[in-house]
């Protein structure tokens, strides 16, 4: 994939104030963003994956232009090191309300519990995401705490048996055969 395409791409998706506001982001100029995208990199507490469109991609063989989100992972509890933050961009509109944001979730976590050994994920979703929440509700996080000043919902999910029992069937259920320890 050509980075300075994507980054290019991902900062002008990141100049709606939409997705400035549910993402709790901030906006930034494409240096910035150059900048922030070089610091992800580097951080071995950040794990970033560009969610594409399959069907967009298997028809132009165009990577940048199959672009429509990404989904990460955040380490951000030097004590609780087997826990990560979870959270996903749907930016492109057209590409919303089609299970993307749930696949790359999915995903998300079979790589955070086979390769980085997770054992619980949290999402923190800004009080009137209502979709994230409802998404990640769906998936069977529960409501950990409440910010009325960040104004978000924190939620929560260890990694039990039923949850790779889940994992394993979603994951298959649109094409992927993995083999999670229990």
């Amino acid at each position: 994939m050509n980075i300075i395409m994507s980054i290019t791409r991902y900062n002008c998706w990141m100049q709606s104030d939409e997705l400035l506001s549910l993402t709790a982001s901030e906006r930034l100029t494409l240096e910035e963003e150059y900048e922030n995208q070089i610091s992800w990199r580097q951080d071995e507490k950040k794990c970033t994956f560009i969610i594409l469109d399959h069907e967009m991609y298997k028809n132009s063989g165009d990577e940048i232009e199959s672009m429509i989100g990404d989904v990460n992972l955040f380490f951000n509890d030097p004590f609780l090191e087997d826990t990560a933050e979870i959270e996903v961009m749907i930016a492109e509109i057209s590409s919303r309300r089609k299970g993307f944001g749930k696949q790359a979730v999915i995903l998300m976590m079979v790589y955070g519990v086979e390769i980085l050994k997770i054992t619980k994920f949290t999402a923190k979703i800004g009080m009137s995401n209502s979709i994230s929440l409802g998404l990640f509700l769906n998936m069977g996080f529960i409501e950990e705490s409440r910010s009325s000043v960040f104004q978000e919902i924190t939620l929560a999910l260890p990694v039990t048996d039923d949850v790779l029992q889940y994992l394993r069937q979603e994951s298959q259920s649109f094409g992927m055969r993995i083999n999670l320890s229990s």
